[in-house]
């Protein structure tokens, strides 16, 4: 059975950086993708970014390319979204997520993926 749990979210400011992480239980495919999506209040889930799980490409939604920087620890199953620069547009519950297989042209579509966390909370004060 796979599980996800993220942590880290929390209250922040504007300009200041948080890392949010993804434990990762029960994964025992070697290709697909680890990815992280947010919603925010009255939004549809967006795409935030994602990493493949064999090899180190890497991929972002253009609001946060620059800022956010995801990476994953195999040895930890684990997977972090780096996040600098937090805007209060940013401000969002955050998910992870993992897809068995990948394709860059379904990369951002959350129906693509197979598994979620219950998503943490960001808040980002101006």
């Amino acid at each position: 059975q796979v599980q996800l749990v993220e942590s880290g979210g929390g209250l922040v400011q504007a300009g200041d950086s948080r890392r949010l992480s993804c434990a990762a239980s029960g994964l025992t495919f070697g290709t697909g993708a680890m990815g992280w999506f947010r919603q925010a209040p009255g939004k549809e889930r967006e795409f935030v970014a994602v990493i493949r799980r064999s090899i180190d490409h890497t991929y972002y939604a253009e609001s946060v390319e620059g800022r956010f920087t995801i990476s994953r620890d195999n040895a930890k199953n684990t997977v972090y979204l780096q996040m600098n620069s937090l805007k209060p547009e940013d401000t969002a519950v955050y998910y992870c997520a993992a897809r068995v297989t990948f394709a860059v042209a379904t990369m951002t579509e959350s129906a693509r993926y197979n598994y979620w966390g219950q998503g943490t909370q960001v808040t980002v004060s101006s």
